[in-house]
């Protein structure tokens, strides 16, 4: 049960956080890219010229913190190889990337909304 109320609240999280990209221009290309047993990107949109993957965390419960701090070193790493792989993937080159984090507090009666762009970088 509690596996299924994470997963909703996941697919909650990425429908506010797309809608919320669509209002400020961005054109959404790509929701819930995975590649095999590498992981997922949650989102992958154009902001301008600007390819950006982005990482959505959301919470019904501040129990778990702020959402943002659940992106550590480790789910970079996987968000930059993915990124790498769809890039490959798509024979896209010579452009400009970047990786934002949104975190998402649901509220009863709103939604918090934290948009971190370029949140990361990776130093290969």
């Amino acid at each position: 049960m509690c596996e299924y109320n994470n997963r909703n609240t996941g697919t909650i999280g990425e429908d506010i956080a797309a809608g919320y990209l669509s209002t400020l221009g961005y054109e959404i290309i790509k929701r819930n890219f995975q590649y095999s047993n590498f992981g997922e990107i949650d989102i992958i949109a154009k902001d301008k010229n600007v390819l950006v993957f982005v990482e959505v965390k959301a919470n019904r419960t501040s129990q778990f913190g702020n959402p943002v701090l659940r992106v550590g070193i480790s789910k970079q790493r996987q968000i930059y190889k993915v990124a790498q792989i769809y890039m490959l993937y798509n024979n896209i080159r010579n452009t400009d990337c970047r990786f934002d984090v949104i975190a998402i507090e649901m509220g009863y009666e709103k939604n918090e909304i934290t948009h971190i762009e370029n949140a990361f970088s990776i130093v290969l």
